[in-house]
């Protein structure tokens, strides 16, 4: 999938190729829920599994739900600590809470779409004590090495961060991330990790691709940066290239 949300034909010619094989091909995403129930639908696959939020919330495939999906598994955090140190030290940065629902509670401005489909404009205050899947920080007057100086700076104890493309920082229940989500779900589908491959782009998929390495694929996406490339064992083309599609031509 591009950076833009376009599904190419090639991608999902394979993504169906793969499904029809038999393989269980699932998404592992840092988006809510509400953001990623789409993309599976646009995708044509309904997974028995569905890992969002970055790990923090697993969900099965139940077709009495009334979104098809009911939560297997859900780890939330008290962000407030963090979240006052960040506050204190990030001026004009924007804040926002995940609930277990995937419902947004936010202070500041984030891209439109960025937050899901439920969510709410609250004062800083409203913040604290909640708890949360994860909690996202949005700088555009910092970049990612003075977001790493800050982070360095206060210590982030019992929560789990990654740095994204931009000024974006997500901050997730002390060691939940993609790999602890999509290992819980290879135990549940008793899948043998030498049968996994996991593909990704961006910084926090780097310890799913780490896991994935240990005996299967862990595959990086052409753009993806170097420090993602070096957490894989394999590295395709970028999705311009139709990357994606390429690995996935390779499962028989």
């Amino acid at each position: 999938m591009l950076q833009d949300g376009v599904i190419t034909e090639a991608v999902s010619r394979e993504v169906a190729r793969a499904r029809d094989l038999g393989h269980e091909v699932m998404l592992a995403t840092g988006r809510a829920v509400s953001m990623t129930l789409p993309v599976a639908e646009k995708l044509g696959i309904q997974p028995e599994y569905l890992v969002c939020s970055n790990g923090a919330v697993t969900m099965r495939r139940d077709p009495e739900a009334p979104l098809g999906y009911t939560r297997a598994h859900v780890e939330t955090f008290d962000p407030s600590v963090v979240l006052t140190a960040l506050h204190e030290r990030l001026a004009g940065a924007s804040f926002a809470l995940e609930d277990e629902h995937g419902h947004y509670r936010y202070v500041g401005e984030f891209p439109t779409a960025s937050l899901g489909i439920s969510s709410e404009r609250v004062e800083f205050d409203e913040l604290l004590g909640v708890e949360a899947t994860r909690l996202v920080v949005l700088s555009l007057e910092h970049d990612q090495e003075e977001f790493l100086g800050i982070v360095e700076q206060i210590g982030l104890h019992k929560v789990s961060y990654n740095i994204g493309w931009t000024a974006w920082l997500d901050i997730a229940p002390d060691g939940v991330n993609k790999a602890t989500g999509m290992e819980r779900v290879r135990e549940w589908l008793d899948a043998p990790q030498s049968r996994v491959m996991a593909v990704g782009d961006g910084r926090n998929d780097i310890e799913m691709l780490e896991w994935a390495s240990v005996v299967g694929r862990g595959v990086a996406m052409g753009q993806a940066p170097d420090e993602v490339k070096a957490a894989a064992n394999e590295v395709t083309a970028t999705d311009h290239e139709d990357g994606l599609a390429a690995a996935l031509a390779t499962l028989n």
